[in-house]
């Protein structure tokens, strides 16, 4: 009777690998010719041969249930929590609901494949630049990996999608003539002090705008500003500025808290297309193309990698991250190239 019943249990477990078996040459059957499958079922035999199978009533493992636009939400949460911000996320959630409402098939079954024809078709489609097209790639990157690491997909399709070569072209920066020309131009003490704190300090226009008042440290020329990832560093500016500042500030009839504020009443806090279109009312005046608030800031990097600045510190004054991103911000300048080339070689 013993014996009965171990040959019992030997044949329930040979069933349950054989059903194990089936069920997975089953689910390969669109994805494999007849050889593959061959090999398949031969691979399967031999590596569980000496296994044994026991089904499990609490089995956890993720197939289809959850949807993708479910594993896209959770992967802007979980950047959400590493600090990305809200413009970043929105950026994300386009690039990826873009993708899935193309793509419709589930996230665990989209191929590298899919991934390049979607690229193609869409710089096709759209007349996307080369740098575009690799921020996309970019984001399916960072999507993909993370669905890897949470073990939601065996292994990304973008690891086979290599980086996308743009032309890298020399941007141009403002001239101490056309800053000086830009500061003539100012009509009201607001706009040049503007102005002086963009091309003094470097700061990104988001930081401008959220500065206030109290931020400002006058007697040391500085001020807190909250970057990317709302991480604080310090930025400093020049006795210009200060004076500058100075006198805009003491010009304020309003009361409220924010550095910069509109001309009228109510005086609200500047947004970042305020700064952006006044700037360019100044640029447009003069017959300037491309001024823009971000030139300052490139401005300022190339400066002070051509004065001798380390790079290090350039990094840490425009608040990088990466050292990779001060790089190309930090363009040459082609006349201090050419005046070496004289001086070097003739």
């Amino acid at each position: 009777m013993q014996d009965v019943g171990k040959l019992t249990e030997t044949r329930s477990v040979t069933n349950m690998k054989n059903q194990l078996i089936t069920e997975i040459e089953t689910a390969m059957l669109p994805f494999l010719d007849n050889a593959q499958l061959k090999q398949l079922h031969y691979a399967l035999n031999h590596a569980l041969w000496n296994k044994t199978i026991t089904e499990s009533e609490s089995a956890t493992f993720v197939q289809d249930d959850i949807s993708n636009f479910d594993l896209m939400s959770m992967f802007i949460s979980a950047k959400r929590v590493e600090g990305c911000s809200e413009k970043t996320l929105k950026y994300y959630k386009a690039v990826i609901t873009r993708l899935l409402e193309t793509l419709t098939q589930h996230i665990t079954h989209i191929t590298t494949d899919d991934l390049r024809q979607y690229l193609a078709l869409h710089q096709q489609k759209n007349d996307c630049s080369k740098a575009n097209i690799d921020n996309i790639r970019r984001i399916l990157s960072s999507f993909f990996s993370w669905l890897e690491d949470e073990n939601y997909i065996l292994k990304s399709p973008v690891r086979r999608i290599h980086k996308i070569k743009t032309a890298k072209t020399v941007k141009e920066t403002y001239s101490d003539k056309m800053l000086e020309n830009m500061r003539d131009s100012c009509t009201n003490l607001r706009d040049l002090a503007m102005i002086d704190m963009l091309a003094s300090t470097g700061m990104r226009v988001g930081e401008l705008v959220r500065l206030n008042i109290a931020d400002i440290d006058f007697e040391n020329r500085e001020c807190i500003v909250f970057g990317k990832g709302n991480k604080e560093r310090p930025v400093y500016f020049d006795a210009r500025t200060k004076i500058h500042l100075r006198n805009y500030i003491e010009s304020r009839t309003d009361d409220n808290p924010a550095l910069f504020v509109s001309l009228l009443h109510p005086f609200s806090r500047l947004e970042i297309s305020g700064v952006e279109i006044r700037i360019r009312k100044i640029g447009r005046k003069l017959g300037y193309e491309k001024v823009h608030p971000h030139k300052f800031r490139r401005t300022l990097a190339t400066r002070a990698i051509d004065k001798g600045m380390p790079i290090e510190q350039v990094q840490q004054l425009l608040g990088h991250a990466k050292i990779d991103t001060t790089m190309q911000y930090a363009m040459v300048s082609q006349s201090n190239v050419k005046l070496s080339h004289r001086k070097y070689i003739g």
